[in-house]
């Protein structure tokens, strides 16, 4: 093994051409520099410098060792400097609609968990009402969430558009009692079927209901189901349903913002949003 503190001692005798010399700058014996020279020879085999009058030269040998001599010692300093740097490690508490991680993951989260190596991104996923509830009590330093209405304390990213859909050739969306697979409670999308259900509409039974969007899909592609379905996710298999026509409830273009807790921004939180903005178009358009 290449001791750093003999390779130092190296580099400064052949920077300097002369024993005596490399000591002074190391502060350190002449003697004390000539044991760990003869160290390094024999952890290497090779004899290493020449000595005459005039000082000492580099033997074959050691011109090859000096080279790699100063790689290790950049490579020790850039270490030690990585490792000061990492000391206060930032921690960024984000908060993600369950339904959108994919893509949220794929456009920009995992660039910034790559690029930004001594700060550590927690990401928890919830349904938009739960994350903006738990951005009030701390939990988050900020949020991406879903709501209808404009973002009072929040910033627009981009308008996401749901459509009621059933299976093609299905009879779901026909029956009295009308089966429905929906978001979990406290999601906004949830909350705007029930709000905007009349007592003139045929009534609902909630069939299945989870924070997957693939298992909505599922369970409209079987038939066993209507659901909101992110226009972006509506594929061959479904049809979409008219709410006048069909007696079921309208559906709001919701939103997709950003919310900060205004406690805890930093330089580094604010690059995350800037990284975010500028994938809004992928974020928007780019099916999982």
């Amino acid at each position: 093994m290449l001791k750093i503190e003999l390779l130092e001692s190296f580099i400064a005798i052949a920077e300097c051409g002369n024993l005596s010399k490399a000591a002074e700058k190391l502060c350190r014996t002449q003697s004390t520099l000539s044991l760990q020279i003869k160290k390094l020879e024999e952890s290497v085999g090779q004899s290493l410098l020449l000595r005459d009058n005039k000082g000492v030269t580099l033997t074959e040998s050691g011109a090859t060792l000096l080279n790699y001599a100063y790689k290790m010692m950049q490579l020790n300093s850039q270490a030690l400097d990585d490792l000061k740097e990492c000391q206060n490690r930032e921690t960024i508490r984000l908060g993600v609609p369950t339904d959108y991680i994919n893509r949220y993951l794929s456009s920009c989260l995992l660039e910034f968990i790559r690029e930004f190596t001594c700060i550590e991104l927690v990401i928890d996923t919830d349904v938009s009402g739960n994350l903006y509830k738990r951005l009030q009590q701390g939990e988050f330093d900020l949020i991406v969430a879903t709501h209808w209405q404009p973002p009072v304390n929040g910033e627009l990213l981009f308008e996401r558009r749901f459509h009621w859909v059933a299976a093609k050739n299905g009879n779901a969306h026909t029956r009295n009692t009308i089966p429905m697979a929906l978001y979990p409670e406290n999601c906004p999308i949830r909350a705007q079927v029930f709000a905007n259900h009349q007592l003139s509409m045929r009534p609902i039974n909630v069939l299945l209901s989870t924070p997957s969007p693939q298992a909505l899909c599922m369970a409209v592609e079987n038939d066993l189901a209507i659901a909101p379905i992110g226009e972006f996710r509506i594929n061959d298999n479904m049809q979409i349903l008219d709410p006048i026509e069909h007696g079921i409830p309208a559906l709001p273009v919701f939103n997709e913002s950003l919310y900060l807790n205004p406690e805890t921004q930093t330089d580094a939180t604010n690059q995350l949003i800037t990284l975010i903005k500028a994938n809004v178009s992928n974020l928007a358009e780019v099916a999982d």
